[in-house]
This record gives structure tokens, sequence and C-alpha cells, in this order.
């Protein structure tokens, strides 16, 4: 029989109930059942800024790091905030830069400490790291190349760096060995229209958002580790998430190859754990202690759950407003969600598309945000 754990919508216990989504089910959060949260719940804006971010990761202390994508000729910046942040526009920490060119997205810790940002270069086809310092906020440098517009990132248990290609659409995920150098690619995703070999047949379909009209061709997005060594990858454009079952050495053991049209090395949809409409446009994903995948599905301004049985559950959605549309918060195009120690919270990049569309109704116009949603005892 399922053990079910529902999480109220009661804003009075929102924060306890986070805090036991985390690390309170003794089953490991199989079959759990989550119940969405009410359109009150109180998110709080521990940082906002009028420069895109996008990224979210925390270090072993709860702290949470993101990107700012400045202007050239400034480097971007690399900034520290506390999850109990209280002044959204002046309470961070600069802890370092990554030089022009750049447009960071995804970001990681490493086993070495140090902090992996992909964006790098003039083609985007670089990852750089850096020790993240406040007093002498360092230089990033280059890690890893041949990654063109890397986007999420991941490291295994043998401190190999996987990185998807994001908006590049071809659905390449690639492997770095530890050590750093040129990226590998390890499989493919099916893109939403045929490639093989590099040529584009064009055969398949075209996802497109209201209003703007804009094309979704992302296939690999967040990317995040199961507990047992499996790939787990967000899959953009069919609201769907790969489970990549790897062996000791890295190597694919599922099934590639059965769609001829396609690259070889590209997965059978035997991959896929789940598709559903919540999941539309899910963009990063992260795991809690149970097991249970939480991910930003950007264009619904929704986040979601799905549980380790391969259930969905919406958590939270922007409730609609003026007009109907729900371009006005608390959520604002979510991308990456982190947990920092019992608080969840989520980047968000302000995107001019679906359900944030006109993205001039909410807290950030043209910018971005992190916002956290309670903590746990």
């Amino acid at each position: 029989m399922r053990r079910l754990l529902v999480l109220t919508a009661a804003l009075a216990v929102a924060a306890a109930v986070v805090g036991a989504a985390i690390g309170d089910s003794p089953e490991h959060g199989a079959g759990l059942r989550f119940e969405r949260l009410g359109a009150g719940a109180t998110w709080t804006t521990v940082f906002k800024s009028t420069l895109v971010l996008e990224g979210l990761t925390t270090d072993a202390q709860g702290n949470l790091y993101t990107t700012l994508r400045n202007p050239a000729p400034d480097p971007c910046r690399v900034i520290r905030v506390s999850p109990d942040n209280t002044d959204p526009v002046g309470g961070f920490q600069t802890v370092g830069f990554v030089p022009q060119p750049c447009s960071p997205s995804g970001l990681a810790f490493g086993p070495d400490g140090q902090l992996y940002i992909t964006g790098s270069g003039a083609l985007r086809d670089a990852i750089a790291r850096l020790a993240p310092d406040s007093s002498v906020p360092p230089t990033a440098t280059v890690y890893a190349t041949a990654v063109p517009q890397a986007n999420g990132i991941a490291f295994d248990r043998d401190g190999n760096l996987w990185a998807s290609d994001g908006s590049r659409g071809v659905g390449t995920v690639w492997k770095v060995a530890a050590g750093g150098g040129a990226g590998v690619e390890a499989f493919r995703i099916p893109s939403m229209r045929n490639d093989v070999g590099g040529v584009a047949a064009g055969v398949g379909r075209t996802v497109s958002t209201n209003p703007s009209g804009t094309t979704q061709a992302i296939v690999t997005n967040g990317v995040a580790f199961a507990e047992n060594g499996d790939l787990l990858v967000a899959d953009t454009a069919r609201g769907a998430i790969w489970k990549v079952a790897l062996d000791r050495l890295g190597n694919v053991e599922g099934p590639e190859g059965c769609d001829t049209t396609y690259s070889a090395d590209t997965l059978c949809l035997d991959d896929v754990l789940v598709q559903h409409p919540y999941l539309e446009g899910l963009d990063g994903i992260t795991l809690d202690t149970a097991g249970n995948i939480w991910g930003a599905a950007n264009e619904r301004n929704a986040i979601v759950v799905v549980a380790r049985d391969g259930s969905v559950q919406e958590f939270f959605r922007s409730p609609p407003g003026a007009g109907q549309l729900r371009n006005q918060g608390p959520l604002e195009t979510p991308t990456s969600p982190v947990f920092a120690g019992r608080t969840f919270c989520v980047a968000q990049s302000d995107g001019n598309r679906r359900d944030n569309s006109p993205n001039t109704a909410g807290e950030v116009s043209n910018g971005g945000k992190i916002s956290c949603l309670g903590s746990g005892p």
C-alpha cells in the first residue's frame, strides 16, 4: 500500500510541509501525492536584478549562487546570497567573474569545491570554473571545451562532468572526463526534427508557444543524477523526463538507435521516464533526499514534482490575474530549482513567452530573481 505524503495548502504550515517533503519520508518517496499549494502561498524574493539570471545552485552551507549576464565589456558576475536574505536588491556578495564573451546559464559545484559555469566563450562552447571568494573575487578559467551552448550540468560519482546542449536543439549530452578538456558526445535525445550525422532531414514537429509564437526546440535542458547513477534529463519541448541508465564506466545501457533517421547514438523512446502536460516547458530539475524530482515548468510558471514511480503532481502555479493572465507572479519563468537545506528556492529569468507574456506585469521586467518558499524545523 502506498504511503501518501500530503502537502497542505495552508499558509501557516507551508514552511513545515516543504521541510517534510525533502526529508521525512521513510519510504523514500514511493507513490507520493503532493497537494498543490494555494494561490496565496508565500514566496519570498531573496534577490532580484535588472540583469538576466538563469542558473542556481547551493553550497554545503546552504548559500545560493547564481550568475548575472552583464553586457560587454563588463564581465558576467557570480554572486552569493542567503536564502534568508531580506534585502533582495543589495544583500548579496560578488564572489567571482566570468570574462566576456559570456552568457552563463547552468552552474554546479564540483567535487573539488569549485563552481562550474556554462556559457563561456564566443560560441558559448566552454565551461569555466572558479573558487568563489567574496574578499578577492576571482576570474573564471576554462575547464571544458567543445560543448556548444552547454546548459544544464551535473557531476557523476567519479567526478566526470555531464552537460546538455540546451537551446542548440540537437539533443546532445556531453561527458567531460574528470580533469577537464574537450567534451565527448555521450548520447543524444531525439531532436524535434530528425538529424542524421549533422544533416537535418527536417521530419518531425514544431512546438510553438503563445503568445509570441516562439518555437520551442530544447530537448535537453536540466540534468541530475539519481542515487543509483542514472542520469535524468529534462526535455522542455516534449514536457518529459528521460531516465538514462549508465554502467559503472558511464556508458549508456539503455536502448539506442531504434530510429535510423537519427544518429546511431540517439536514445530510444523506451528511455522516457514520464511525459505529462504538467511538465510542458520543463527547465531545471533537482532531487530531494527521498528521490522525488522537482522541476521548474518555465512556460507554465509552475513547480511540478515527479515521484519515483513516475507519477506527476503540480505543486504550485502562479494564479491568473488581470485578463486571466498568469504573468503577475509570484513565479516569473522559473528556471532552476534547488533545496537550500530545508528551504525550496527557484531562479527566474522573466522570459516573454506563454504564461509569463507580456513580462512587464510582475516584480521584475526583463531581469531575474530568486524566490524561496519556507523552511522546516
